[in-house]
């Protein structure tokens, strides 16, 4: 897997992060630096350490789902990334806490880094991932993004939380069509 490959895969991950740090951007009257690290820390942290976890129970399990990990990292990242479709599309659009307490922010950190953990599961099944490069990059993205959506939250309101999850789940459905073409021989990249 390539840097541009594992950027559009980072950029996707980061979108459910990037639409709940626009609420939190809506519902704080005045944003501080802090604000900025601490979303950035706990979106970009769980964003890390969820696909690190998923990559180890993936390659601890390789040897028995071998013949059909193409199949699984396609349906994998194809229901993650309907699911961001699906709720980029349904128009939920509430936003209400404006809490940076640990309790809620590893409550949302948890929550929308759990299709991280799927993804790292195709990571394990992956011959070329290289997984400290694949993490690092995640994080990072997901912490510049997280940090984005809070400012774009502030100043533009929901116009781009919606549109960011449908990006997501675009991105995340290719990336898997890709991988089982590459595999079936469709595609050779």
């Amino acid at each position: 897997m390539n840097f541009f490959e594992l950027l559009l895969i980072a950029a996707g991950l980061s979108m459910d992060a990037f639409a709940v740090s626009v609420c939190k951007g809506l519902s704080v009257r005045r944003l501080k630096p802090r604000h900025y690290l601490l979303t950035g820390a706990w979106f970009g942290g769980f964003q890390a350490l969820m696909p690190f976890i998923g990559f180890l129970l993936g390659s601890t399990f390789e040897r028995y789902i071998v013949s059909f990990d193409h199949w699984a990292a396609f349906i994998l990242l194809g229901l993650i990334g309907g699911n961001m479709v699906k709720e980029s599309l349904s128009g939920d659009g509430e936003c209400h806490d404006d809490s940076f307490a640990v309790r809620t922010m590893f409550l949302l950190a948890v929550a929308t880094s759990i299709d991280a953990l799927a993804v790292g599961v195709t990571f394990g099944l992956l011959p070329d991932v290289h997984i400290a490069s694949a993490v690092s990059l995640i994080g990072a993205t997901t912490f510049l993004l997280s940090a984005a959506g809070l400012k774009a939250g502030s100043v533009f309101g929901l116009r781009y939380k919606s549109r960011a999850e449908l990006a997501g789940g675009v991105i995340l459905i290719l990336m898997g069509l890709k991988i089982l073409l590459e595999h079936l021989g469709i595609l050779a990249f």
